[in-house]
């Protein structure tokens, strides 16, 4: 049996280094690595490869030429801040103080990491759902903290609510939602949101959300935020970013929104990582922000038609290819093709179809990664064409 890759060991134990001590790469890393060096096509990493809207393009070129290459406030620049505030109060309703409730970071990830940094103490539980982006391990591993994951069940990913309930303790800090989901493409149920608000005001948890897919939905699929249910706002931190939403995922500019005493926690740690970030940028997502709801739903529309092209393309290549409801992502199982362990198959794929994708293990511990390991996480926010070439090279998949 070949020896697991520095990431896989990576993913499934959490740790940050590889048997020889050295930082192991990441699954993104090494299958970015392998497309570029064969020429296959890069459907593993989660980036788009068109340029987002033109007015916010032009917001960034305006803030570069009037001077904004300085220092912005350490909160954020207040256009940012306003745009963040009014967003949540247009979409869902929510009301914040852009002033005290608002946290400009360094992407999404930053965002994750200076929450559970600041929050999370030696042996705390944090709980997730299982497969999970990989970052989240990793993060709670550094600030000593203990990762509780739930799996996703069967070939749509379910959440069995007797395992969800089983992962909470009394020791349990912080739990970590994330919805829609990387890597499956679910979009949780009404009654699993609920009842992750109810566990975690019984065990006096605070909720975080990953919600950068939140624009990002199919099928008629909706966003709710948790922290618009009863008794959730309270000890809810909602993270976002512009980079999936307007194809600028390079800018890194996200942001945190709750109440002010959570917020405020973060920021003490955010200030001691980056510090500040992104100073021309922050104007240019304000601007997008603002775009009319129209855009938004064309947004949506036209990554459901690349969804499409590509899930055919995997269906008729033999794969079993799961529901996709939001984000960036199908799911697609090997094991009609004979391949129980995807990660080998990734290794092969640009060889056999000319196409790289990630295998869902490495989103996994050790144990769930059992239940995953014929499966593959395909990114389909490229250009229809470049969809299109793909799904005909998988449609002719010779193994």
């Amino acid at each position: 049996m070949t020896a697991p890759a520095p990431w896989e060991r990576a993913a499934r134990g959490a740790m940050l280094l590889d048997g020889a001590g050295r930082a192991a790469p990441t699954v993104f890393a090494e299958m970015s690595a392998l497309a570029a060096r064969t020429g296959a096509i890069n459907l593993g990493q989660g980036f788009p490869d068109e340029d987002g809207p033109r007015v916010v393009l032009d917001a960034a070129h305006a803030a570069l030429d009037a001077g904004l290459n300085q220092y912005p406030p350490g909160r954020g620049r207040p256009e940012l801040l306003e745009a963040v505030a009014e967003h949540q109060r247009r979409f869902y309703g929510i009301e914040l103080d852009p002033r005290r409730e608002v946290l400009v970071t360094a992407g999404a990830t930053e965002a994750l990491a200076a929450t559970v940094l600041a929050l999370v103490d030696d042996g705390d539980e944090v709980v997730t759902l299982e497969p999970f982006y990989d970052a989240y391990g990793a993060v709670i591993g550094l600030a000593g903290g203990v990762h509780r994951t739930v799996p996703m069940r069967g070939a749509e990913f379910a959440v069995d609510h007797a395992e969800l309930r089983a992962a909470f303790s009394d020791r349990t800090a912080l739990v970590i939602v994330n919805d829609p989901h990387n890597p499956t493409g679910t979009v949780l149920d009404a009654a699993t949101r609920q009842l992750v608000v109810d566990l975690a005001r019984r065990h006096d948890a605070v909720l975080v959300t990953d919600e950068v897919y939140e624009h990002l939905l199919f099928d008629g699929a909706a966003h709710v935020p948790l922290s618009t249910l009863p008794g959730a706002a309270e000890r809810t931190l909602s993270v976002s970013s512009g980079g999936k939403t307007f194809s600028t995922t390079g800018w890194k500019i996200g942001w945190l929104t709750g109440p002010e005493h959570l917020v405020s926690k973060v920021m003490t740690v955010k200030q001691y990582l980056t510090f500040v970030n992104g100073s021309v940028f922050q104007p240019a997502i304000a601007v997008g922000l603002g775009l009319p709801d129209e855009w938004f739903a064309g947004l949506a529309a036209g990554l459901q038609r690349k969804r499409d092209v590509l899930a055919d393309g995997l269906a008729a290549a033999g794969f079993s290819v799961a529901p996709s409801r939001g984000g960036y992502f199908v799911v697609a199982d090997a094991a009609p093709l004979g391949f129980s362990d995807a990660a080998d198959l990734c290794r092969r794929l640009p060889e056999l179809a000319g196409v790289v994708g990630v295998p869902v293990s490495a989103f996994c511990h050790e144990e769930a990664a059992v239940e995953h390991a014929s499966r593959i996480r395909f990114a389909f926010c490229k250009r229809t064409e470049v969809l299109e070439r793909a799904a005909r090279q998988l449609a002719a998949l010779r193994v």
